[in-house]
């Protein structure tokens, strides 16, 4: 059953992430949470994210702005390093606290905690009207870079940051795309570079086979959602999704998750 709802997550959110707020990540992270420990959770999703972002490279890179990818990637990149490296501090602290619901006890990590107040912080952009179409001025690129890179590097969740402030970088939606999608790249390097030690001591537990269907799953969603970019309506789906991200965050927060 873990196969085909991860595998099923990577597609849906692989071909959302083409033209929606929403990243792979940010779908990714709470399905394979579902399974697995958050911080295995995040290793995961960023190792299918980044393969997912090199086929997208393949498929749109060529119409990315070099120039704003320069001015809001290289900040995101330095900050990306901090997040991770913020992250792999929060995962060896001990719980804040616990407390019991009949005969189950329930801790709250402070890792969780920073990570369902993260997802609950980017799922607001999809439900507040104000912060749906927030915009930000393209002087404030490198701001974004920094906020985004950051929030990149600790919980693989920047989409919807990102968004905010390219939107007014006036490119096209071609360019928009590929932009954010270089940028997804430079970040996940960085990330990946931090989370290296603990994919090599967790990869024992790594199940390959279903990282593999994963990324496969990924591309797929990749290469259709390319194929349906000008035809594909996803409001329904982004509030249905956002639903779970806000439920998911909650649950994490309060450490039933």
């Amino acid at each position: 059953m873990e196969y085909i709802i991860i595998c099923l997550a990577a597609l849906i959110g692989s071909g959302l992430t083409l033209f929606s707020g929403f990243g792979l990540g940010t779908l990714l992270v709470p399905v394979f949470g579902l399974f697995f420990p958050i911080e295995m959770a995040i290793l995961l999703t960023a190792i299918v994210h980044f393969l997912n972002n090199l086929f997208k490279l393949f498929l749109l890179g060529k119409s990315a702005n070099l120039n704003v990818v320069l001015r809001f990637g290289i900040p995101a990149i330095i900050f990306a390093f901090l997040g991770a490296y913020v992250l792999s501090l929060l995962t060896d602290m001990q719980p804040l606290t616990d407390y019991q619901i009949g005969n189950h006890t329930f801790e709250i990590m402070p890792i969780k905690l920073i990570i369902g107040i993260v997802l609950l912080f980017f799922s607001l952009f999809e439900v507040i009207p104000s912060l749906t179409n927030l915009q930000f001025d393209k002087k404030y690129l490198p701001v974004g870079g920094i906020l985004s890179g950051f929030f990149g590097g600790l919980s693989g969740n920047q989409g919807a940051l990102r968004a905010a402030f390219l939107i007014r970088a006036n490119l096209s939606k071609q360019s928009f795309i590929a932009t954010g999608v270089v940028i997804a790249c430079l970040v996940d390097i960085s990330r990946l570079t931090v989370y290296s030690k603990q994919i090599l001591n967790n990869q024992s537990q790594f199940d390959y086979t279903l990282l593999t269907l994963a990324t496969i799953s990924a591309f797929i969603g990749a290469y259709f959602g390319n194929k349906l970019l000008k035809k594909v309506t996803l409001t329904t789906i982004q509030n249905i999704v956002t639903f779970m991200l806000i439920l998911f965050a909650i649950l994490l927060i309060i450490g039933i998750i």
